[in-house]
């Protein structure tokens, strides 16, 4: 469905984004993730066509996609792409701002489309307020129903969550995304939330300053990571020297917070750690503790206390499989 072959555009003059290239499959979900100011957002501008690129090319459905200097109105006719920012109209109700994007054609469907897509983001008790009396995050629902409502073949979603009050999100984004599905529409999300990226992608697309540093199953990476930018994504992570835990081994190691196990007792292959903080995380406790010089983070089920005493050891043999 779409070829991004060895694309390359600096914006402004400034890092944009250089040698991308992979491809969407129809009715696939890709995830662009990576630090702020890494490229996401240009990425997708340069995918729906808002920059003309310096190098490179994209192709939808064998067609070539091309910027502003070939197109008098710029992004592709069969994409939507919705920014972080929404732009609906806001003397209208939320159903009129749906209704404009729907065909005037077909009076009883666009009724039908319309409620359910006040049920795809969860507003259907507003359907007659006018959108100036909403919040931010339901005026950003709203921006997302309008693209929706145009049944797009690809969607581009900028931090489609990123105003969403936390409470709401996770109903939000099952919502949304089984909905894309059902409807087999593609689509790709820029986005900084790993639940986001981890639930709802088939893909994930890692960048870092503008270059791609690491693409695959989210499952594979996320097991797997090649590096502590890449980690570092997912969840919290310690990179530690691999001899702690097997003199034979040298350079180090990614370990995530729940692979080591504590114990008050000595262990054979453990380290020596000193607790300094724990915080409460709901269902566990994320404990920061002290082995010589290194900071290191691990899960307990239960708090402990600042200056308590005990030894850390890797729950599975990690080692081998994530020396860097």
């Amino acid at each position: 469905m779409l070829q991004i072959q060895q694309i390359s555009y600096l914006h402004r003059g400034n890092l944009g984004v250089q040698n991308i290239s992979f491809s969407l499959q129809a009715n696939q979900h890709l995830a662009i993730i990576g630090p702020s100011g890494c490229g996401k957002s240009t990425l997708l501008k340069c995918i729906y066509g808002l920059f003309d690129l310096h190098q490179g090319s994209i192709h939808f459905k064998a067609e070539r996609v091309l910027g502003p200097a070939y197109n008098l109105v710029p992004g592709h006719p069969q994409m939507k792409y919705l920014a972080q920012y929404d732009n609906v109209m806001p003397y209208t109700s939320v159903s009129e701002n749906i209704k404009e994007h729907l065909s005037r054609q077909h009076p009883e469907e666009n009724e039908r489309r319309c409620l359910e897509l006040l049920r795809v983001i969860g507003l259907e008790e507003f359907a007659h307020t006018q959108v100036k009396n909403l919040s931010g995050g339901q005026r950003q629902r709203v921006a997302l129903a309008q693209v929706l409502a145009k049944a797009p073949q690809l969607l581009l979603l900028d931090e489609p969550f990123n105003f969403i009050d936390n409470f709401k999100k996770n109903t939000l984004r099952r919502s949304i995304f089984n909905y894309l599905k059902k409807e087999k529409i593609a689509c790709i999300f820029a986005t900084h939330d790993r639940d986001d990226m981890l639930a709802f992608a088939d893909e994930v697309l890692v960048l870092e300053k503008g270059k791609t540093i690491a693409q695959g199953n989210p499952k594979t990476l996320f097991e797997n990571p090649k590096s502590k930018a890449v980690a570092a994504l997912f969840y919290e992570v310690n990179e530690l020297p691999a001899s702690w835990f097997n003199e034979a081994l040298k350079g180090s190691f990614l370990v995530y917070p729940f692979e080591l196990e504590w114990h008050r007792q000595k262990q054979k292959n453990g380290v020596a750690v000193q607790v300094e903080q724990s915080f409460y995380q709901g269902t566990h406790f994320l404990n920061q503790a002290r082995y010589q010089d290194e900071i290191i983070f691990f899960e307990t089920p239960k708090q402990l206390q600042t200056g308590e005493k005990g030894w850390l050891e890797l729950k599975d043999d990690l080692l081998e499989s994530r020396l860097i």
